[in-house]
């Protein structure tokens, strides 16, 4: 390439000397500019902003008119400077005038010249602005060039995500890179958080991206890419990866990648120009991304994900970081933000740190979202490039009442929530004062709220919330939480804790419900198709009867002298319901050979979550002593939509005239068989779900701690045999288009209830 000052490296360091002047900002910027003008025998270097207003503001120039600066600007798509912006890919042309997009502005002057390369700055794949040289001769730049210029970039925009040009800027106008920002998801979660963000797999922070000794740096580089394939193929060939499903199949695509001459090239071209090898990954991450996101197509949207794992996967192999992110540390007020995360990685942190979650994936009725909704957590989901566009300790707000996210937010929306936040407490404080009052409707029906939990920080909830009892106590957040299977011992610990916080209030323990997305670190991953259709819970626990014969044994044992109910999950047919029993059966034979004092009575009921048990509700009736439905997994089988799938969960409506039907059914048919039939699932927790259940002759609810006072509040202003009317007379009309969630509320604002 041309250089009249020895090439980018020379450049590079430089630039690193300027970056370290105690000078302002402008002079910083007007040092640069001119320094890479002539690096690159450029009669032109400018640079360009992204300003908050989505507007591009020149802020430095050297060679186009001085008094254009902080005048000239463009819109986000205007000009060839707009195009580098929005394409986020650089622009080369020998005669910048015959482009279309081309763009005359005359108070910049730059009318005499024709050639014409831009770049974006780019950084963790969003833009922050355009550099741009430019000739009066009309000349294509080689592809030196455009690396270096890019690799220029990079240390641009460090500068602009300081914020250290916020002080150039009007009100109004600052740079996009540390504005506030707000972006909507789905909603996880209920609730309100406000804190800081901790990255669940944070960036590494480069500190040197100029490079001392490029030699050095590639050598880094190799070995690390070495290492890197060298440690994918032994993941690969380990006996407990399965031969086939999507784990493999992941792997195999980072192998791919990993062995993709294309890739190392890039990488190797990077640190040519200068660069560390750190800094290199940065790069072609960051140009990576920049791309990707902006393709409509799914499947290379999905790769996006590979090559960002991989990337993350090499920048640990060249600092030394294992890949697994620390979760001691963690701030106050911790907000997580995350790609993605099974439930079992969220149980990992600080409980009494975390505050909120904001994930890129994950719907409503995922076990990630679950598990937040038990441990009180507010959270949203579907939010685009959400671990991209904040920094680890920025500020951020989490709405999970309407599924907004504010990262950086103004003054202004920081009092607006808190002033929120206050009124949620007042309101609390009001469900509080329900808390000891008979929970019964209007018309006198007695309704038994349940609490979900799973953990010990749980069974303060209650006495807090007034509870009548444990409707499900979720067994397997044990076993996620712990590093190694939890000895008996353990688990008898945690049963008498559990029924000692209760008193004389009932507990429903569930068995294990492992499985799917539920894995546990320190068993081999059974990797399959469909997890959640594959062998989970009962399944698994009647496959390996020492496990399920070992947990049954704790709590028979912790029982002693009391009243015990055990639950059975995914039950598909009677079969499998008297072969659990019958586990239950021999172990009581053994405690009473023993000499252990038994549990006073026990009662076994299972879990109805697959469609099958439906039509055998009269065999399985006359079997136990009460059902309890699983509505999420419930209603994934009968509409045959993974839950876990965003592009598909709003496809069906969990309030539709189907689910209701089927949720009657075995009401009334309980009823008729003198058993109990509750609802653990997510459906109970919201008012409007509630009342649905209501209607349909459901007197006993299980729901997480913080839906009890809105759900309490709503049926003590219930009148139910009215509900029940009207719900008869809506499932017994053919299904029409208008959705019975619509008559619903209706129902409920001409009644005056709180939804």
């Amino acid at each position: 390439m041309r250089s009249a000052l020895g090439g980018p490296r020379v450049l590079l360091r430089r630039l690193r000397e300027v970056m370290a002047e105690r000078v302002s900002a402008q002079e910083r910027l007007d040092k640069i500019v001119v320094l890479i003008a002539a690096n690159m025998v450029a009669e032109v270097c400018s640079t360009y902003v992204l300003r908050v207003d989505n507007t591009l503001e020149l802020y430095a120039t050297e060679g186009l008119n001085p008094d254009a600066v902080h005048q000239t600007v463009l819109n986000a798509h205007e000009g060839l400077v707009g195009l580098v912006a929005s394409e986020a890919t650089p622009l080369n042309l020998s005669n910048a005038q015959s482009h279309p997009a081309y763009s005359y502005r005359p108070e910049t002057g730059e009318e005499i010249y024709h050639s014409f390369l831009g770049v974006p700055i780019l950084r963790a794949g969003n833009t922050l602005g355009v550099l741009v040289v430019q000739n009066r001769a009309h000349r294509t730049y080689v592809e030196e060039e455009v690396e270096a210029l890019q690799t220029t970039a990079m240390v641009l925009a460090e500068m602009i995500a300081s914020g250290e040009l916020s002080a150039l800027a009007k009100p109004g106008a600052e740079p996009a890179a540390r504005h506030s920002l707000h972006k909507t998801g789905a909603i996880l979660s209920d609730g309100i958080a406000m804190g800081h963000v901790v990255l669940h797999e944070p960036r590494v922070v480069i500190t040197n991206y100029i490079a001392e000794d490029v030699p050095k740096e590639v050598k880094r580089l190799d070995s690390a890419i070495t290492k890197l394939r060298a440690d994918l193929d032994r993941m690969l060939e380990r006996g407990d990866v399965a031969d086939g499903g999507d784990h493999r199949d992941i792997l195999e695509a980072y192998r791919m990648f990993a062995n993709d001459q294309g890739w190392k090239h890039k990488l190797q071209e990077a640190v040519a120009t200068g660069l560390t090898a750190e800094a290199a990954v940065e790069r072609v991450q960051s140009d990576t991304r920049a791309r990707m996101l902006r393709s409509t197509d799914p499947y290379l949207r999905d790769r996006l994900h590979d090559l960002e794992d991989l990337g993350h996967r090499l920048m640990r192999q060249l600092v030394g970081r294992d890949h697994a992110p620390s979760r001691e540390l963690l701030p106050d007020n911790a907000i997580l933000v995350a790609r993605s995360m099974g439930p079992a990685a969220l149980l990992d942190y600080d409980r009494n740190k975390l505050r909120g979650l904001v994930l890129e994936e994950g719907t409503a009725n995922s076990h990630v979202s679950i598990v937040a909704r038990a441990l009180g957590i507010p959270a949203v989901g579907e939010v685009q490039n959400a671990a991209g566009i904040a920094d680890t300790d920025d500020a951020i707000i989490v709405d999970g009442t309407s599924g907004s996210i504010y990262v950086r937010p103004s003054q202004e929306i920081q009092s607006a929530y808190a002033e929120r936040v206050r009124f949620r407490a007042r309101r609390q404080e009001q469900y509080r004062e329900l808390r000891d009052k008979p929970c019964q409707t209007r018309d006198g029906q007695h309704v038994d709220l349940m609490l979900n939990a799973g953990l010990v920080i749980d069974l303060p909830h209650i006495e807090d919330t007034g509870s009548a009892g444990i409707g499900l106590f979720r067994t397997e957040l044990q076993f996620m939480v712990s590093p190694s299977l939890p000895r008996t011992s353990e688990q008898l610990a945690l049963y008498r804790a559990v029924l000692d916080a209760a008193g004389s209030k009932p507990v429903t323990f569930r068995t294990l419900d492992i499985g799917g997305d539920k894995a546990l670190p320190y068993m081999d991953t059974i990797v399959e198709e469909n997890p959640a259709l594959g062998w989970r819970a009962i399944r698994l626990g009647l496959d390996r009867p020492g496990l399920l014969r070992g947990q049954i044994r704790a709590l028979l044992r912790a029982a002693s002298g009391r009243s015990l109910r055990i639950m059975f999950p995914m039950i598909s047919e009677v079969g499998e319901f008297d072969q659990a029993k019958l586990m239950i059966e021999r172990e009581l034979t053994y405690l009473r050979q023993h000499g252990h004092t038994l549990p006073e009575r026990v009662d076994v009921g299972t879990m109805i979550e697959v469609p099958a048990l439906l039509y055998q509700m009269d065999e399985l009736l006359e079997r136990v002593d009460f059902v309890s439905v699983g509505s999420n997994d419930l209603f994934q089988f009968l509409f045959a939509v993974d839950r876990g799938n965003a592009r598909v969960t709003d496809r069906f409506d969990t309030l539709s005239a189907p689910i209701l039907r089927a949720l009657r059914d075995i009401a009334r048919k309980a009823s008729a068989a003198g058993r109990t039939a509750s609802l653990c699932g997510e459906m109970a927790s919201q008012p409007i779900g509630a009342l649905a259940l209501i209607a349909l002759g459901y007197r006993s609810l299980s729901l997480s701690a913080t839906s009890h006072g809105p759900v309490k509040a709503m049926i003590l202003d219930l009148d139910a045999k009215k509900a029940g009317t009207m719900m008869t007379q809506w499932l017994d009309a053919p299904v029409g288009s208008v959705s019975i969630r619509k008559k619903l509320m209706e129902f409920a604002e001409a009644e005056g209830l709180s939804l």
